[in-house]
């Protein structure tokens, strides 16, 4: 098949962009170009939750029902102006790509990167390079930065057999409830999948004692509920459970972007909801939203996790 070209300039960025009729989620028919519109169009919102975060990309270059891969290094190819950035870890250093602008995100979805994965750090405005712990020991770098700050911390819920959204709403307000106990502002979204992430903006902190507390918050609500409640991924303890995985927040780890794309059967997106849509919530098939739905919810009603943004966040308790 020949690949058609269609050229166009995004803030003074020209680009060219590949094949934008070619079908990325057979089931609906939802294309390429549609896939291109939608984060253009999110770009104000989605943004600043990628800013100076390295970005780890799950690529579907032949659609979801194809071949897909994560990618971490920027490919051949970048544009010198697609911002990135040097992180060294266990696995030596890595160069991800940045978002600082709507034509990066454009540039990203003409990649067939539907999955957009980011940690709970960012990059210091004037630093381009970091050093994750686990590689302080093994490969000093006395030229390099130091280990990355969190900003952010996040309680993923993830649901075991017999688990539906019902389940996962009552969830996330417990989870909520004791987020608030200890001074955070907790906020929600649907991973755009089958679960839900209770997070909240916290005042810089060491990456191990983000995870420490969140492994700490987990021990605590499945003592309280251990019937509702799980702290181990073995799938043997998780049926008729919600996992609290709390490794998300290891400074190595990420999850997946508010507003970001899934590459599931439908287009889903990872939706940010407010506490009265969770407490609402009586159906299995709740909160669920596609990218046109996810659009008119932000006309209507702004970014509604802004709260992560918060440039004065609390600190974690002592």
């Amino acid at each position: 098949m020949a690949r058609s070209e269609t050229l166009t300039e995004i803030d003074g960025h020209r680009l060219s962009l590949s094949n934008l009729d070619k079908v990325l989620y057979p089931e609906t028919g939802f294309t390429k170009a549609e896939v291109i519109s939608y984060y253009l169009q999110i770009a104000p919102v989605l943004l600043p939750h990628l800013h100076r975060r390295p970005i780890t990309r799950l690529r579907f270059p032949d659609g979801v029902e194809g071949f897909s891969f994560y990618e971490k290094n920027a490919p051949a190819g970048t544009p010198d102006w697609v911002p990135t950035c040097t992180v060294r870890g266990s696995e030596g250093p890595i160069g991800y790509v940045l978002a600082d602008g709507p034509a990066s995100l454009v540039w990203l979805a003409n990649l067939a990167a539907l999955e957009l994965h980011v940690p709970q750090w960012q990059l210091p405005e004037t630093v381009d390079e970091v050093t994750l712990p686990e590689a302080l020991a093994t490969d000093p770098d006395p030229s390099a930065g130091g280990p990355p700050l969190h900003d952010r911390l996040v309680v993923d819920l993830d649901p075991g057999e017999g688990m539906t959204m019902i389940e996962l709403a009552r969830a996330a307000l417990l989870t909520a409830g004791a987020l608030a106990a200890d001074g955070l502002v907790p906020s929600c979204r649907t991973t755009g999948s089958k679960g839900l992430q209770v997070a909240a903006a916290i005042a810089p902190t060491d990456g191990q004692r983000a995870r420490d507390y969140v492994r700490e918050l987990a021990a605590a609500m499945v003592r309280q509920h251990p019937k509702l409640f799980v702290d181990q991924m073995a799938k043997a303890v998780r049926d008729q459970r919600i996992f609290l995985d709390y490794n998300q927040n290891q400074t190595f780890r990420n999850t997946i972007a508010p507003y970001s794309l899934r590459g599931r059967a439908e287009p889903r997106v990872a939706t940010p909801v407010t506490w009265d849509e969770v407490a609402a919530v009586d159906t299995p098939e709740a909160l669920r939203f596609g990218p046109e739905e996810v659009l008119r919810r932000v006309a209507k009603s702004g970014d509604l996790a802004h709260d992560l943004l918060d440039p004065d966040p609390p600190s974690l308790p002592a």
